[in-house]
């Protein structure tokens, strides 16, 4: 893990792209949560996804939303969602005001604060598969459940003193980046717009 305050927090000009350049960009990034007791739970993104205004398979495709207004806002915000009845998703808005887009953050790499973490993710699950290297944030739902993350982050900004900041890579660090189908979706899925960094064990799937 590396030492936070040596890294710069992304600021809203490295938001304010595609989403399809953002996303590989967050690979090897620090997602990080303070706590409201102080504490840290901290994370190298491993895993992202990339929706654009015009992809099928976004939710701003259709125009703006109750749902999805926060995507069209500023970038370098939150886009939580909630799905399926029972898991919140976390995005961070990219591009411009008014374009709909949007970069999901799929997994992270635990660093600090597993064991907040593993509370949270619950023990009513097997020992072996507590063990295994995705079972605390390999997917985006566990990430969410994880960190604490729900819809009450929805529109937060990513920006200054914040609960949830990403940081940027460490200096002359550059992730080996994958390009692969998107996952969970039923269209637009010859689009190759999740991107992972290549062989790490804390993938989704």
């Amino acid at each position: 893990m590396w030492d936070l305050e040596t890294l710069p927090r992304l600021d809203r000009e490295f938001y304010a792209r595609s989403a399809l350049h953002v996303a590989p960009d967050l690979l090897g990034c620090t997602f990080a949560k303070r706590e409201q007791d102080g504490s840290l739970c901290a994370g190298i993104i491993v895993e992202t996804e990339a929706y654009t205004g015009d992809d099928p398979a976004c939710h701003a495709f259709r125009g703006e939303s109750p749902r999805c207004r926060v995507m069209f806002g500023e970038p370098g915000n939150a886009y939580v969602y909630f799905t399926y009845g029972m898991h919140f998703c976390f995005n961070v808005v990219t591009s411009l005001p008014g374009c709909g887009e949007a970069v999901l953050v799929r997994a992270v790499e635990p660093c600090v604060g597993a064991t907040i973490m593993a509370t949270r993710r619950g023990t009513a699950v097997t020992p072996s598969r507590r063990q295994q290297p995705n079972f605390l944030c390999g997917g985006p739902a566990r990430l969410c459940q994880a960190f604490g993350i729900d819809l009450s982050f929805n529109g937060a900004s990513l920006l200054g003193e914040t609960p949830i900041v990403i940081y940027g890579r460490p200096p002359n660090y550059t992730p080996n980046v994958s390009a692969t189908a998107r996952i969970g979706i039923s269209r637009a899925k010859e689009q190759l717009w999740r991107f992972v960094v290549t062989n790490s064990r804390y993938l989704s799937r």
